[in-house]
């Protein structure tokens, strides 16, 4: 029998009426009393916050990487689930794979509906979610995210629906695998880059800020966040990754006072690509923005910010910057595995 950890973090899936609207309240052991357990797992819980994703902090995301981590310490764990608001789960998913050194699956997952909905999917999304972190086949593949049907690589997998059932997938890429009459069908396999170490418990937490590019944009938010002590930047620009001229400026003003800034776009799908001058992706990367190829905002952000607690000099913390958002090498689709 296998056993899976359950760590419940609140969200829609833990969620019930308050009078004016729904807030997580409920613990970890009713939101698993909703869902059938599979067969052969058994299961424990770890109740580490109930809040709504929307106001998660840096200091949040960094206790459950740790609480993941003090849990795979017990050689006996064979997976772990992480019950999660759907809000910002893209972001704490792809926290925790780049500091994931395990093989064992760290499987995230979450609800569009309330705890108490009659026709909720949380208990058909948490019953995926502990059948494919205790299956075999998805060892080495690092965080995922199991949703209506589908398990996702972190990297790159976003929330893609405000409301409907269906709320995530990668714009870029596939799924890498499916869960059908009680099976975990692989796919492919996602490519990642080599994990960073946990961030030191006492370093300090940067502040890290995102600004968007639109008619009529100047510098003046993406400025002030700089005076305001941001020490990485977030661009998510038009197109294939542009901005004017004046931004291009000022990014390169904030990289020369050691600010770490990213460029990504608010287009839904493909890469940020160096094409256009005139304050565009060629002017910004020689600027000193890294382009972030298909990652977009919220994972953008996630990566810059393991980039600087990984390390306090600017020089250091650009290769990994670069080095974590580096294009995957071509994936290719491989046949339906089941387990």
């Amino acid at each position: 029998m296998g056993q899976v950890v359950v760590i419940s973090t609140g969200g829609t899936i833990a969620s019930r009426w308050q009078g004016s609207g729904f807030a997580a309240d409920a613990r970890g052991g009713d939101v698993l009393a909703t869902a059938a357990v599979p067969a052969g797992i058994s299961v424990r819980v770890v109740d580490l916050m109930s809040v709504n994703s929307a106001r998660l902090t840096t200091r949040d995301q960094l206790a459950l990487l740790r609480t993941v981590h003090e849990v795979l310490a017990d050689p006996g764990v064979d997976g772990i689930v992480v019950t999660h608001g759907t809000d910002t789960l893209e972001e704490s998913a792809f926290f925790l794979d780049l500091h994931h050194h395990d093989p064992r699956p760290v499987v995230f997952t979450g609800a569009q509906l309330p705890l108490e909905a009659a026709d909720g999917d949380g208990p058909r999304n948490l019953h995926d979610a502990l059948l494919t972190a205790g299956t075999a086949a998805v060892r080495g593949m690092g965080v995922l995210v199991a949703f209506d049907g589908q398990v996702h690589a972190a990297r790159g997998t976003i929330k893609v629906q405000t409301l409907a059932a269906d709320a995530f997938a990668d714009p870029s890429g596939s799924p890498v695998a499916d869960v059908k009459d009680g099976r975990v069908l692989v796919r492919r396999q996602p490519e990642r880059p080599a994990p960073l170490p946990l961030p030191q418990a006492d370093a300090p937490l940067p502040r890290i800020d995102v600004v968007m590019h639109h008619c009529d944009a100047d510098p003046l938010l993406f400025n002030a966040a700089v005076e305001a002590g941001a020490q990485g930047m977030v661009l998510v620009a038009t197109g294939a990754g542009n901005a004017t001229p004046e931004v291009a400026a000022a990014v390169e003003a904030a990289v020369a006072r050691g600010v770490l800034v990213a460029l990504t776009t608010r287009v839904p799908s493909g890469p940020a690509a160096e094409i256009y001058t005139q304050g565009g992706a060629v002017d910004l990367a020689a600027a000193g923005a890294v382009l972030t190829g298909t990652l977009r905002a919220g994972q953008a952000r996630i990566a810059v910010l393991s980039a600087a607690l990984a390390s306090p000099g600017a020089d250091e913390r650009t290769r990994v910057l670069r080095r974590l958002v580096a294009a995957p090498a071509a994936e290719a689709a491989s046949a339906p595995v089941s387990a």
